[in-house]
């Protein structure tokens, strides 16, 4: 008999969402775990939102955005939420001890209904790095009150978790190695950088991303949120988290251990392996993601970082070190940056420089609650709107 569990999806829609349903298909079909998709919740594509419902038998859907009309035909046990607080609602009405959420919606949004499906009793498969980057304490200490495991889908982060599975503690560990691709930019000069475009920046090399993580990972701000990340879940100082870049994306991190020994976690690019890997946890089963290719794999590079520009990396450690509300500033002023970007209101170089002045210019604070995390989101954010408001618009 398969293991039998219910899975909530929320940010079905996106990458690792529509990654996660065929993961989970795959397991079905393989008869290690068949998952009952109990809820799916998507932010504005509404039409795939409706055909996931109806090839999985979903329970409820949740939209967020309230102006996307809804066809639903031949469905009236279906439960919709609509509104930005969709998918908080649908987590407050369907989750259960027991369950696993996959937080795979992106940005800030994603941070309250992961919470509130741990406070359920919910073990949580993570790819959305906001929610441990801006409130990483509050998020952890009710992971462990509630007896529930955060499982990492970011590859990086799971080749961290592999590397550790052998039962060695964090008090062993000299530090962790995080691998970057480096991006379409990896090559670039600062003056290239400085005036890339939207479709320059879209061009990754490696991964199929959607278009938030992708200008993230250009500017390697994406590599500095998984530094947070992995500082929260492993308990790491910023001392013992490191960048180092690699084109290929076959090596997704080191762990390095105070003996000397290094042990890495090696796959080709491909993001059902870490989905299926926190799906199924602790074990393992037959595979659904692309094998390694050894008879045609001749070389792996990789490089340091370049601070200067790729200034991320330090933002990173700056944001770990100073503790308290860093990490929710620098998540909200990139957030508010990328999309000035997007809407050519700024040019890619100037992105991290956003960041970095709000970092300066707001002095972090204790972050006892989700409504003090939520505070320092928006007045980066402010911050930003009002650097935005007072500098001319990009032609």
């Amino acid at each position: 008999m398969p293991i039998r569990k219910r899975l909530i999806i929320l940010g079905s829609t996106g990458s690792i969402g529509e990654n996660t349903l065929i993961v989970a298909k795959h397991l079905a079909a393989d008869a290690e775990m068949h998952f009952d998709i109990i809820g799916l919740a998507a932010g504005t594509n509404a039409e795939r939102l409706i055909r996931q419902a109806k090839e999985t038998g979903a329970k409820a859907i949740a939209l967020a955005d309230e102006k996307c009309p809804l066809h639903i035909a031949s469905s009236p046990s279906l439960q919709i939420y609509r509104g930005k607080d969709a998918a908080l609602d649908l987590i407050k009405a369907h989750a259960r001890r027991g369950d696993l959420v996959m937080g795979a919606m992106v940005g800030a949004a994603g941070i309250a209904p992961i919470l509130a499906a741990i406070e359920a009793g919910c073990d949580i498969a993570l790819a959305n790095k906001e929610t441990l980057v801006a409130a990483g304490a509050i998020v952890t200490e009710a992971a462990r009150r509630n007896g529930v495991s955060i499982l990492p889908v970011d590859s990086e982060h799971s080749a961290i978790l592999q590397c550790l599975r052998s039962g060695d503690q964090t008090t062993e560990v000299e530090r962790i190695v995080l691998t970057a691709s480096g991006g379409p930019f990896r090559k670039a000069t600062r003056e290239m950088l400085e005036s890339a475009t939207l479709a320059d920046a879209m061009k990754h090399p490696t991964w199929s991303m959607g278009q938030k993580v992708t200008i993230d990972s250009a500017s390697m701000m994406n590599k500095a949120l998984e530094m947070i990340e992995a500082h929260w879940l492993f308990d790491l100082s910023a001392e013992r988290i490191a960048v180092i870049i690699h084109p290929q994306s076959i090596v997704h991190s080191f762990v390095e251990f105070i003996d000397g020994s290094v042990i890495a976690q090696l796959s080709p690019p491909d993001m059902k392996l870490p989905i299926q890997l926190a799906m199924t946890w602790p074990t393992r089963s037959p595979r659904s993601a692309t094998p390694l290719d050894w008879k045609n794999l001749r070389g792996l590079e990789f490089e340091p970082v370049d601070h200067d520009r790729f200034p991320a990396v330090n933002l990173a450690w700056r944001a770990i070190r100073s503790g308290g509300s860093s990490g929710a500033i620098l998540n909200g002023a990139n957030e508010k940056a990328v999309a000035a970007f997007v809407s050519g209101r700024i040019r890619f170089g100037e992105i991290s420089t956003l960041v970095a002045g709000a970092l300066d210019a707001i002095a972090p604070t204790p972050v006892p609650d989700l409504d003090a995390v939520f505070a320092a989101d928006a007045r980066a954010r402010e911050w930003v709107a009002h650097k935005l408001h007072s500098t001319p618009q990009v032609r």
